[in-house]
């Protein structure tokens, strides 16, 4: 919603450079790698160390996460310079759709009746946002309904490629205890530098009307460099994303070590309420009540999928069994985990 003049006193122009953005991001999860360093330094000069460094690993076993990251964060902002926030929020509740069904696919893992109603209920949820989207878009000036629906389709399609991150991460974390700073930051370090040299190509490619910088180009870093100068909340802005980011990624990771991929995004849903309130308080958007029952539903999947409604199934004499069957896949969990200790010894 930033707006300043480009370079060479070209005219005033909102702030849209998601690719910077994300260089912006990654720079904030490479700064978990210079923390765990500092970490692991304090930590030496004890009499008697502490930190749990994690086993030794090829670096290069966190590319492919990396990957997933930069090419997932790239192209929901870009959506989110598309869509409004809240629905930017809401939408990205889809991950738990494909981590679900990933990790019943590469990490064997068996879903329960409750966790597949999950699935489907959050689907429903999807369409009710998105049909919100649709309704509004006829009405709101900001954005056009084609930009709404085409940039509520990307955040889709890079859930898709998140889930993909969260079941590598997974798998790897799992199997080689590596310390969340550490894991963070290797894939920012990889996310960083790749992502900052293809802005040079990003440079010279024309994308058309695609695109809101002067030049028309898939990324114009030399003009989000100047608007910088020309608006220091801009700064300010991307340095709060990117501490907010650092904290954020080491957090999620260490979720997904102690738990699982999916909780990590049922938690990282949790964020979407903030969002929209703040939204509407500001004025940013309009209230839809469509939109409200859509969230409602997707809360809904995400704590069947997640078993929040167990506690309250026990207490029912009826329901305690099926409760309790349910409760048997966190077993699965610890087999998987065995296997994986077992063969690495082997």
């Amino acid at each position: 919603m930033f707006s300043a003049k480009g370079c060479k006193d070209s005219p005033e122009h909102t702030f849209s450079h998601p690719f910077v953005q994300a260089v912006g991001m990654f720079l904030g999860e490479l700064s978990c790698l210079a923390v765990f360093h500092m970490l692991l330094c304090h930590d030496r000069r004890r009499p008697e160390p502490k930190m749990n460094t994690g086993q030794s690993f090829n670096p290069l076993l966190f590319l492919p996460p990396a990957l997933c990251d930069m090419t997932a964060t790239s192209i929901m902002y870009v959506a989110l310079n598309m869509t409004s926030a809240s629905s930017f929020q809401m939408l990205r509740g889809a991950v738990i759709i494909f981590t679900g069904l990933l990790s019943v696919a590469f990490l064997g893992r068996r879903l329960v009746a409750s966790q597949w109603t999950g699935i489907f209920v959050t689907i429903l949820g999807l369409v009710m946002v998105g049909l919100a989207d649709f309704i509004s878009g006829n009405k709101d000036d900001s954005h056009k309904l084609s930009d709404v629906v085409t940039g509520d389709l990307l955040i889709i399609m890079a859930q898709v490629i998140a889930a993909v991150q969260m079941v590598l991460e997974e798998k790897f974390v799992y199997k080689h205890d590596v310390h969340p700073l550490r894991a963070v930051g290797t894939e920012g370090f990889f996310g960083f530098f790749i992502l900052s040299l293809l802005l040079i190509p990003f440079f010279y490619i024309p994308v058309g009307s695609f695109s809101n910088n002067p030049r028309h180009v898939l990324e114009d870093a030399l003009d989000a460099f100047c608007q910088i100068g020309h608006n220091p909340m801009i700064v300010l802005a991307l340095l709060g994303n990117t501490v907010s980011i650092a904290f954020f990624n080491f957090a999620g990771i260490s979720v997904t070590k102690e738990i699982s991929a999916t909780t990590r995004m049922v938690l990282d849903s949790l964020r979407t309420v903030v969002i929209w309130v703040v939204s509407l308080a500001l004025g940013w958007e309009q209230f839809h009540g469509l939109q409200v029952l859509g969230f409602i539903v997707l809360l809904v999947g995400a704590a069947l999928y997640n078993g929040l409604h167990r506690p309250l199934l026990a207490k029912i004499p009826c329901c305690a069994n099926m409760v309790e069957e349910e409760e048997g896949n966190p077993v699965e969990r610890a087999r998987l985990l065995d296997e994986g200790r077992v063969q690495e010894e082997t």
